[in-house]
């Protein structure tokens, strides 16, 4: 199975050096695999037979083992043996991320991709992923479970977690492309060998790092939609991978604020224009604030944030305090927390000016978010004495959203009103 194409390298838009790939692969799909010994035969004899019907190009699919303990290996040794196409590459510690900068730093193939061993999307959508990318239309492509015609099977629980975590990361790092965590994804090589250097993350933040890094360099990102099928035996720890994931996005967003990831050298490398429309950047360069709709979306974004920060603190000093001081104390932490979040990424005010008066017009708007949570709490206790911990939280719960929605129309009246601030 032999072909040439071309693809473009990322100096310029307007000369572009093929690069020539003739009798070696154009695409290397990586397939990341811990402890995989029952379904990597099959997935891999399933990947292989679509590539070779459908694919136009010569491929190469390596499994990457992420130190498994069972006969992953061997199973993957064996699948090498039988297919030409397949190769083994083993590695001695855990972690996608680890496995995708193994491998695809070391590739020969100017195209690269992943999909997880479960194969919960649909093949149909794998050349329309990479097509883009052959053909130079475009950096970076990912299969979106959140388009519009996709067509997704999986539990309200992972429904909720995907949706909020991609909420959270428009508001608080402007992503703009729709589903960071589907295990679907290709890019160019020329582009990952200027990326994967600044991508810290080695697991599953690692896809979230490396397209945010892409966007704020100007790169261009393809969505596929995809049919999607969650796998029942998925083994992913969803608490320990939301925590993970979250302080990837604080860690991202501190390197983006002070400039520690070089977005503006990579764009003026690759010979990428600038993201956004004019106004946009005009706004962002002027400190101006973002529209309405930006201003929702980041605020809804910190709101989640804070709301799972002030449950966490509240269940944590529940253990030893009364309700009523542990939501005191829970509400004036993440208070101060949310007000210099929604200060500079909401609203876009920088600098230290007027940051006091904020803080304490914040603690008055905190001081009626106060009033209606320990309200309900002094509520529920006349209402059922015996209330547990879960209908306490739930109640807080509720309690929270009507206090944060009259906490955006404060802050936007009042505390971060552009004409206050130039006083």
């Amino acid at each position: 199975m032999t072909a040439a194409t071309t693809i473009p390298t990322p100096s310029s838009r307007a000369h572009r050096e093929p690069v020539e790939a003739t009798g070696t692969a154009v695409l290397d799909v990586v397939v990341p695999v811990f402890n995989e010994e029952r379904d990597l035969g099959p997935c891999v004899r399933r990947l292989h037979r679509h590539l070779t019907d459908a694919l136009p190009y010569p491929f190469r699919i390596t499994v990457a083992d992420n130190a498994s303990t069972d006969a992953t290996l061997a199973v993957a040794e064996a699948l090498a043996e039988e297919f030409a196409e397949v190769t083994v590459v083993h590695l001695d510690e855990k972690g996608r991320g680890r496995a995708l900068r193994a491998v695809w730093s070391a590739s020969d193939a100017p195209v690269l991709a992943y999909m997880d061993v479960d194969l919960s999307t649909d093949l149909n959508a794998l050349l329309p992923l990479v097509a883009p990318l052959i053909s130079g239309h475009s950096d970076l492509a990912i299969g979106s479970r959140l388009a519009p015609s996709s067509r997704v099977v999986r539990g309200v629980k992972r429904e909720v977690i995907s949706r909020c975590y991609n909420v959270l990361l428009r508001g608080t790092l402007r992503a703009r492309f729709s589903d960071a965590q589907c295990g679907f994804k290709a890019i160019r090589a020329d582009v990952a060998r200027r990326l994967l250097p600044l991508v810290e993350d080695t697991g599953w933040f690692f896809d979230t790092e490396l397209l945010v890094l892409a966007e704020r360099s100007g790169l261009r990102i393809h969505e596929v939609p995809v049919d999607w099928v969650d796998d029942p035996d998925s083994r992913v720890d969803v608490v320990a991978t939301a925590v993970a994931d979250l302080k990837g996005v604080a860690r991202v967003g501190r390197a983006l604020a002070t400039g520690a990831l070089p977005v503006a050298q990579l764009r003026r490398e690759l010979g990428r224009a600038e993201i956004g429309s004019a106004d946009e950047r005009a706004d962002e360069r002027a400190g101006v604030a973002p529209g309405m709709t930006a201003q929702i979306v980041r605020f809804a974004a910190i709101g989640i944030v804070s709301t799972l920060a002030f449950l966490l603190l509240y269940s944590l000093f529940r253990t030893a305090m009364p309700a009523q001081v542990s939501n005191l104390l829970a509400l004036v932490i993440t208070a101060v927390a949310n007000t210099a979040a929604n200060r500079r990424l909401t609203f876009g005010i920088r600098g230290r000016r007027h940051a006091g008066r904020s803080q304490v017009e914040g603690l008055v708007v905190f001081g009626l978010g106060l009033a209606l949570t320990s309200g309900s709490l002094a509520l529920l206790g006349a209402l059922a004495p015996a209330a547990s911990h879960g209908i306490e939280l739930a109640v807080l719960v509720l309690a929270n959203l009507v206090a944060t929605l009259l906490r955006f129309v404060a802050y936007r009246a009042w505390v971060f009103h552009p004409r206050r601030q130039q006083g």
